[in-house]
């Protein structure tokens, strides 16, 4: 019978967790569906008739077993697993009732099954009672009662095999009511959720209830932002920022700090909190306090003690930790609160000052970045610490009561020296962990500075054939990285392994105190001590960190509050205009410097005014000189940027519009970025888009001026930013004009139309400052100022200083003469003087972007959805030495576990009788197995930390390198911040948080599952009760999962953008000051915080809902497992066993909680896991070597190129951008390359260095197919300078010669010929002078220069200038092209150009038009064609270079 009944039970068992599983997996199946409301079913009365007879039966076997444990005192198995079973089959009918019924059209098959089989062993059970006694009474008999009642609703259940008898179809018309009543819900949830946390009761606001209808929300389709409610009020950034600059006015009339600041602005939340964690740590020393009182009522002999007394203590013990467990969400999640406070309120106030800053003067971008980054989220992160300073002493205090009470004086006294022995033990380990994390700190700041400066230049690495190089040095900063983050985590393993041996520690020397002082030690009192020594652990743990923390966060404030007490440097004087004064600018003597204190010595001023000019209203005055004179530094100076180091400030009267010489555009779109904050006009819109000759442009574009610009303008060329801040500036309508050389990116056409009727026509009547190397356009200028030195040597009208034979203008205008004079000596009358006729498609400059913009857009940023798959998961385990150190890592784990809780029970079965072990064996054993578990731990923390470092090494290289591989199209669609915030942020959780959290949600199951092994063997129906309540766990955190995963995604995703706005905005701070749109960027900026405030603060929302419950679970877990203890009679239990339930049961509740947010966040963190491997496998470029096609040492020995039949096309849904092109430029020959808009100029060259593949179509050089050898043999024999100049952050040296394969000697050679040697000579440290990041220390002319000086120096048999002078004065462009002649004599020579001097002197010219050549011979002939597309392009130059004088020339 016995062997029956255990059977029995193992079925039902069986059948509970079968249709467990079916719940589980319906539950998960029904989050995808979109909508539950739309079947065309609905329940009958005959399937709620079958949830009501399910449910009384589950009541009557319920009722049975409580009835049975009260006559015999005995629960049997098979009672308790049927009841448990009916009673989970009742609720899941009931479910099924109302979520599947609708779709299925029956009740699930799992449960139709179980019916059926109780249905059989009922019916067998009551005939064989019957056959025994052959008496009908036998079914009113007690023990059959259940069985009889039940047996007739049985057979009714089993009716639900039949087909169709629980639903019914429903009426089109029900069917549309459903779908209206639906379809506005998401809006309803989304409105009522506003305001869902300041409208809460607060049993809403303790168990996070106000966080279901988001919950609702994710699991029935996928969670958008939208869909996510606003932050409170209090949590916005104008709110917080508000509060704290208030809170900093006060301070600084009391002189205060920032830190006291930032105090007084939260206090009220600070004090509720701080009495939120005052009660969670009284309410978790009861537990140690009351674990005595329990051991000695489970040790007292008299069964018929009071039972009442034990039910009492196990209440006290539930309410403790109910207590405990409420008090601490509420007190973790007021602490993200007050975080997300503190961040918003000093991102705001950075980005606000950061605005006000001069450039030059203040912290460097990277500093301001790090402030946001590091600096801000620190001091939000010390919210979760800051009450330790008061809790640790508390909680210290607390525990020595508690020993003082059990233990008395001297083992106390033991304890406490002990404790802080420890405690100091760990001070230098943790200083020493400090310090290398300053050190991590330091080489991942040097390893991101140079992957940044990489990847934003990635394009000219991979035409020079560097990035090999560049990953090389790369790889190399991240060795130092990992050297540094091993020791690291070494470390970390020694405070770990301290960590969890403290307990021990303290517990061997306060017993061994206990004997020495001859305390008597009892089970009760030895049980209390240790789970007093467990709460110890932490405090004892946490003070290193709590110092650490203490120490950084102040660093952190110290260095903010350096950076926003500077005042507003920028107070510009008179920026209104007076009414009565005719004078627009006031130019006063003065010294001018961007760094006053450079090395070695004091700065020599950049700009020296001696005189005063006076520039009045309505004048147009130009500023020209050559490279380096200070045309820029002299229009900073004007607008206030550049500090003044003596004399007097330059006064301007009026509102002013800047156009910067390096071209500053924002993300978003082409019309956001010309009205800049201003309404619309329509008519003057079209005016300033029509002025500025973007009309042609937009037409292209397939959005209009609704097209979206790329971070940095990537998707845009150099011409187009140009205009477009052109346009931004002459639409703000400001009364004076400062136009930093707005025409040397565009060509003779453009340049000419955008004088006239931009700056002649549409600013006719405002006061305009223009800087230009084109001089043909100085002639209208009321006034001419000549740079040279940073001096202003000559100002005057044009024709007063052309008067004076030795004048500077005079020089500069005999250099560009004599340029023109190239031109017209090979033009003759008739093109010179005919009619220029306008092509529409010669308004704009080339850009390839253009015919496929409608296929590279910005996009947001791809995030994976749904579960991380488990591939991630086995990638990453198995990426260090392919997982075999796993296995081992688990069973330490296992061995220290048991050990540690071996040598725990040891000493309280010891100490259960008086003499049963003595003191000397008690105490050894107990040494003996904790000592052994130490050494456990300890290799346990050592392989973790191998583990860890090797795998983060190897995902990182496997992601870097992937990327240095990939093809540059797909740099041109992906942002630099997604690769940097791959690098950076994923790289560092990967380095230190997600291996230890993986590792740690497996070590927390182990010791959960210890616990429940430990627990069952004082009372085995804990098992039952531990597995229902681990199934709703598990609903649980599948149902939060859904929804926490995508605010995870989202966190992450919603950080960037506030990056990116505070880069973009410092970056073109000066503009943003000069168009006075602070407040503008200010209140974008705040929007982006709250954005990302909203998702972070329902993310930690959503944990704590999930928290609450599952504490709750496993509170009630222990509660029934004291009361099972307390129930069962003294000879049926071990009392050293039940204590040690009771003392490891403390924990249970944080332990479990502990497992269910950790596999939570494990699977959040790993995101980042997913992202990088997102990156590791992306489609590369075509090999660098190919060993069986390398061409030979010379080649190419004369530089000849083919092209045969050309076809180009960058994506197969964008159009084809060269046709079919067929030609051969002859070897050392000089060959121009011209064009308009989309003519396929750059495309031709990308086609040369393989940047983008042939679809048709072959490329010849010297007798090589390029296509079949590899790219580095390719580009590594070919040389550009490309439009946009590039320096490195370094020095002139590893500029000029990152290789390192050239002499000093050969470097100054260069120098000199491209005019750089007596620039670099100014500085005394001469090759070593620094050279800012991007080059911002040399102007855009000297870095073009120093571009050409790289490529001279390598010496190519094939030379390729893309727009190679255009920021350079006409001047020193005609001594470049002399140079250029002269150095490559013998060498092919491609000119991509829109200056005509640049290729009027060159072998041969090729004129493309829309991917096809529409001419091709040399200059000569072509001229000779007056309707010819270059003889167009001629005139148009000549009509524009002062005309009289060229037909003077020509003439003659």
């Amino acid at each position: 019978m016995a062997i029956f009944d255990v059977l029995l039970g193992t079925t039902n068992v069986t059948f509970f967790y079968v249709i467990l599983i079916w719940v589980l997996f319906d539950s998960l199946r029904l989050t995808k569906l979109d909508n539950l409301l739309h079947f065309k079913h609905k329940p009958t009365l005959f399937a709620s008739i079958t949830v009501l007879f399910s449910a009384i039966i589950s009541i009557l076997n319920v009722v049975f077993v409580f009835y049975d444990y009260t006559n015999s005192g005995i629960i049997g198995f098979n009672s308790v697993s049927l009841a448990l079973t009916w009673v989970f089959a009742t609720l899941v009918s009931f479910y099924s009732m109302k979520k599947t019924l609708g779709e299925c059209k029956r009740f699930p098959f799992v449960l139709i099954l179980w019916w059926v089989f109780a249905t059989i062993v009922n019916i067998i059970s009551l005939s064989l009672k019957l056959v025994k006694n052959s008496d009908f009474s036998v079914f009113l008999l007690e023990e059959n009662i259940v069985d009889s009642v039940s047996l007739p609703m049985l057979l009714l259940l089993c009716l639900n095999a039949l087909p169709n008898v629980c639903v019914k179809e429903q009426s089109e018309i029900e069917q549309s009511l459903l779908h209206k009543e639906y379809e506005p819900s998401s809006t309803l949830v989304e409105e009522d959720q506003e305001e869902a946390l300041t409208k809460a009761s607060i049993w809403s606001k303790l168990t996070f209830r106000w966080l279901n209808p988001i919950f609702k929300m994710g699991r029935v389709q996928k969670l958008e932002y939208v869909n996510v409610p606003s932050v409170p009020q209090s949590e916005t950034a104008s709110s917080a920022s508000s509060m704290l600059e208030e809170s900093i006015r006060k301070q600084k009339l009391e002189g205060g700090s920032l830190t006291k600041a930032i105090i007084h602005s939260i206090w009220k939340s600070l004090a509720l909190n701080a009495i939120l964690a005052g009660v969670n740590t009284i309410a978790a020393y009861t537990g140690p306090l009351l674990i005595s009182s329990f051991v000695n009522f489970l040790l007292s002999n008299d069964n018929n003690s009071s039972i009442q007394y034990g039910l009492i203590l196990a209440f006290i013990f539930f309410l403790s930790k109910t207590v405990e467990s409420l008090s601490q969400r509420q007190w973790y999640f007021g602490a993200q609160r007050i975080g997300i406070r503190v961040r918003a309120a000093l991102m705001a106030l950075v980005y606000s000052k950061s605005l006000m800053i001069k450039c030059g003067s203040g912290p460097t971008h990277g500093k301001i970045i790090n402030l946001i980054n590091v600096d801000v989220e620190r001091i939000g992160d010390f919210c979760w610490y800051i009450h330790g300073v008061w809790l640790l002493p508390f909680q210290i205090i607390l525990a020595l009561v508690i020993l003082y009470i059990n233990l008395g004086c001297i083992p106390s006294i033991a304890a406490l020296g002990v404790t802080i022995l420890v405690m100091v033990c760990n001070t230098p380990l943790a200083n020493m962990q400090e310090g290398l994390h300053s050190k991590i700190m330091e080489a991942k700041d040097s390893r991101i500075k140079m992957t940044s400066e990489t990847m934003k230049n990635i394009r000219i690495l991979k035409l020079h054939s560097w990035e090999s190089t560049f990953l090389h040095k790369l790889l190399q900063l991240r060795d130092t990285e990992r050297k540094w983050l091993q020791k690291y985590l070494f470390t970390c393993s020694a405070i770990a392994t301290l960590f969890w041996t403290s307990p021990t520690l303290v517990s061997v020397c306060t017993f061994g105190a206990c004997i020495l002082v001859k305390t008597e030690l009892t089970a009760a009192t030895v049980l209390s001590a240790l789970a007093t020594f467990r709460i110890l652990q932490e405090p004892i743990y946490n003070l290193p960190e709590l110092i650490s923390m203490i120490t950084q966060t102040k660093v952190s404030v110290d260095r903010i509050y350096e950076f926003i007490k500077e005042e507003d440097q920028n107070q510009f004087l008179n920026r209104i205009a007076l009414e009565a004064s005719t004078i627009a600018i006031e130019i006063k003597p003065g010294e001018y410097a961007w760094e006053a204190n450079d090395y070695p010595s004091p700065k020599k001023p950049t700009i020296h005014i001696t005189e005063k000019l006076i520039i009045k209203k309505g004048q147009k005055v130009a500023v020209c000189g050559q490279v380096g004179s200070g045309k820029s530094s002299l229009f900073c100076s004007m607008l206030g940027e550049i500090p003044l180091i003596s004399g007097a400030a330059t006064k301007v009267y009026g509102t002013r519009s800047y156009v910067p010489q390096s071209p500053w555009i924002q993300s978003g779109t082409i019309r956001e970025n010309i009205l800049f904050g201003k309404q619309m006009n329509k008519e003057f819109y079209e005016n300033v888009v029509d002025g500025c000759a973007l009309h042609q442009d937009i037409n292209i574009w397939s959005d209009g001026d609704l097209t979206l610009v790329e971070e940095r303008g990537i998707n845009l060329s150099g011409g187009q930013k140009q205009r477009i801040q052109l346009a931004r500036a002459v639409y703000n309508d400001s009364d004076i004009y400062f136009l930093d050389d707005p025409f040397s990116a565009v060509d003779a056409h453009t340049g000419s139309h955008l004088f006239k009727e931009c700056l002649m026509k549409l600013l006719y009547d405002k006061t305009v400052v223009y800087a230009t190397h084109q001089l043909e356009f100085l002639e209208a200028a009321d006034l001419i100022l000549v740079m040279k030195d940073g001096k202003v040597i000559e100002s005057g009208r044009y024709r007063d200083l052309m008067a004076c034979p030795y004048s500077e203008l005079v020089q500069q205008m005999a250099a560009h003469e004599e340029t023109v004079n190239q031109i017209s000596c090979q033009e003759d009358d008739s093109v010179c003087c005919g009619p220029c006729q306008k092509n529409p498609n010669e308004i704009a400059e080339e850009n390839i972007q253009d015919i496929i913009m409608d296929w590279k857009r910005t996009r947001e940023e791809e995030a994976m959805t749904g579960r991380v798959k488990w591939s991630v998961y086995s990638t990453f385990v198995t990426s260090a030495y392919k997982g075999a150190l796993v296995p081992v890592i688990l069973l330490c784990q296992i061995l220290f576990q048991v050990m540690q809780m071996g040598s725990n029970y040891w000493i309280s079965w010891a100490t259960e009788e008086k003499g049963r072990v003595n003191n000397g064996i008690l105490i050894g054993i107990f040494a003996l197995l904790s000592g052994g578990s130490s050494i456990f731990i300890l290799g346990r923390t050592v392989l973790m930390a191998m583990v860890a470092v090797e795998t983060a090494q190897r995902l990182f290289h496997g992601m870097i390198k992937s990327v240095f591989r990939a093809p540059v199209s797909f740099f041109d669609t992906t942002p630099s911040s997604r690769i940097l915030s791959r690098a950076s942020n994923d790289q560092s959780t990967i380095d230190t948080d997600i291996p230890y959290r993986l590792a740690g949600l497996v070590f927390a199951l182990i010791q959960l599952l210890s616990i429940i092994v430990l627990m069952s063997q004082a009372a085995w129906q804990v098992i039952l009760l531990f597995f229902v309540v681990l199934a709703i766990s598990i609903w649980y955190q599948a149902y939060y999962i859904t929804t926490a995963r995508e605010l995870a995604r989202m966190v992450g995703i919603r950080k960037a953008p506030i990056l990116h706005h505070f880069s973009e905005s410092i970056a073109g701070a000066v503009t943003i000051r000069c168009f006075n749109q602070e407040k503008i960027f200010l209140t974008k900026v705040m929007a982006l915080i709250d954005d990302y405030s909203r998702v972070a603060f329902h993310n930690y929302a959503t944990m704590e809902w999930l928290s609450v419950r599952i504490n709750f679970l496993f509170n009630l877990v222990f509660y029934f497992v004291l009361i099972i203890l307390v129930s069962l009679p003294r000879d049926a239990i071990n009392p050293s066993l039940a204590g040690l339930v009771a003392t490891y049961g403390l924990n249970l509740n944080v332990l479990q909680a502990w497992v269910i947010w950790n596999l939570c966040n494990v699977e959040n963190k790993m995101i980042s896991v997913e992202r990088v491997l997102q990156f590791s496998s992306i489609p590369s470029e075509a090999p660098l070597v190919i060993q069986d096609c390398r061409p030979e040492q010379e080649w190419p020995r004369e530089g000849k190129i083919e092209f045969h039949n050309l076809h180009i096309q960058y994506d197969p849904a964008a159009p084809m951008v060269l046709k079919g092109v067929t030609c051969i430029f002859p070897g050392k020959k000089k060959i121009g390359v011209v064009g308009r808009t989309g003519s396929g100029k750059s495309t031709l060259v990308q086609a040369l260095f393989r940047v983008v593949e042939p679809l048709e179509g072959l490329i010849i050089i010297d007798g090589v197919h390029i296509s079949k050898i590899g790219l580095q043999d390719l580009r590594s024999k070919l040389g550009i300078i490309p439009q946009d100049p590039t320096l490195f952050l370094g020095t002139v040296r590893t500029n000029l010669d990152p290789l390192e394969q050239h002499t000093d000697q050969e470097l100054w050679e260069v120098l000199s010929k491209c005019h750089l040697a007596e620039i670099v000579q100014k500085d005394a440290r001469l090759l070593d002078a620094p050279v800012a990041e991007n080059g911002e220390n040399w102007s855009v002319g000297q870095r073009q220069l120093v571009c050409l000086a790289r490529v001279l120096l390598k010496k190519r048999r094939i030379l390729v200038l893309d727009e190679a002078t255009a920021s350079i004065d006409t001047a020193t462009d005609s001594l470049i092209q002399r140079t250029i002649r002269e150095e490559t004599s013998g060498c092919t020579v491609l000119t991509v150009a829109h200056r005509i001097p640049t290729v009027i002197d060159n072998d041969l010219v090729l004129v493309l038009n829309e991917g096809t050549i529409v001419e091709y011979d040399q200059p000569t002939q072509l001229l000779q064609d007056s309707s010819s597309s270059f003889s167009k392009l001629v005139s148009e130059f000549l009509r524009r270079s002062s005309q009289s004088n060229c037909q003077k020339k020509i003439r003659e």
